[in-house]
């Protein structure tokens, strides 16, 4: 049976709960919502998967090599609330009492740290625990993503699942999908007049976007049955197709140190973490602790499923 790691997407998850959940405070007048929602997150992915590991990854607070090649990336992206900022550090320590490493490194997010630990250790079970969708290309046989995608459910994303969502297409094809239709939320370009029917059509019969541009201008059997508009329109956008083909991309191989042996869960002091929750008056979460005796109950997990979730995730 294969060993468990429980990858942490620690920006994603302290969004989406901060903006889940309704501003708590302690009696000294702190904000620690977005510090409560994570932990209930954790608490519950560590009760259901079970893992062997633990580790979280942040982004770095500055810009990346991704604003270097395009510097309109995540443009329209309102900067991180003050008030989610100053979480941040609580939640660091939090995370250290917990003996769980975090990982964050100046020019990459979190998901180019998430992608080079996955790609790092083959023969383990990864799970990646997120708020979003952008970690899915990086799913694979040893690799699922969870995903929180709304405070009712959230689906555990594995191939089968992958290719669901996007009519067909592999994990490893989205960066080629977003590079022909883009992406708003992460302001990558696309190219204009390319939607998703379109776009799945294209790499279901051409694979990925080097191909399809090969085949193109050696004017194959297969690239004469494009729509002569299409192919126009893919020839004058290429530069940008393949611009934002690179910004969709998880690096996989960044210069990182990472020991899978100091990610071992389960070996923290109970004390010192009870010392932290009850300072944040997280007395509910106190008598949780127990939930996180690591007693594994399955061999396994489900590949895909909804889970029906508590008022909070």
């Amino acid at each position: 049976m294969a060993e468990r790691l429980l990858i942490l997407d620690a920006n994603s998850i302290l969004h989406r709960v901060y903006h889940a959940l309704p501003p708590l405070t302690t009696k000294k007048g702190e904000l620690v919502n977005a510090i409560y929602g994570f932990l209930l997150v954790l608490f519950r992915v560590i009760k259901e998967f079970q893992p062997d590991y633990v580790c979280a990854c942040f982004d770095f607070p500055a810009k990346t090599f991704r604003h270097e090649k395009f510097k309109e990336y995540k443009a329209q992206r309102p900067p991180c609330p003050k008030d989610l900022a100053n979480q941040i550090p609580k939640l660091k320590e939090i995370l250290e009492a917990f003996k769980i490493p975090f990982f964050e490194k100046e020019g990459y997010e979190a998901d180019d740290l998430i992608g080079t630990i996955v790609s790092k250790y083959q023969g383990l079970e990864k799970i990646i625990v997120s708020g979003d969708l952008d970690n899915l290309q990086l799913v694979s046989k040893e690799t699922k993503v969870f995903v929180l995608s709304g405070v009712k459910k959230s689906i555990l994303y594995d191939e089968k699942e992958v290719e669901k969502k996007y009519q067909g297409l592999k994990p490893e094809q989205i960066p080629d999908f977003k590079a022909l239709t883009g992406d708003p939320s992460d302001n990558i370009p696309g190219i204009f007049g390319i939607g998703e029917k379109k776009a799945v059509n294209l790499l279901l019969e051409f694979e990925n976007l080097e191909n399809l541009y090969k085949e193109i201008e050696k004017n194959s059997e297969k690239a004469k049955k494009i729509n002569p508009k299409i192919k126009k329109t893919l020839l004058e956008y290429k530069k940008q197709a393949l611009l934002s083909k690179s910004l969709a991309e998880i690096k996989k191989d960044i210069p990182l140190e990472f020991d899978l042996k100091f990610c071992k869960w389960g070996e923290y002091k109970e004390e010192k973490v009870i010392e932290i929750l009850k300072n944040l008056e997280f007395h509910t979460l106190v008598k949780r602790l127990p939930e996180l005796k690591n007693v594994k109950q399955n061999d396994k997990i489900e590949s895909v499923k909804s889970v029906q979730q508590p008022k909070l995730f």
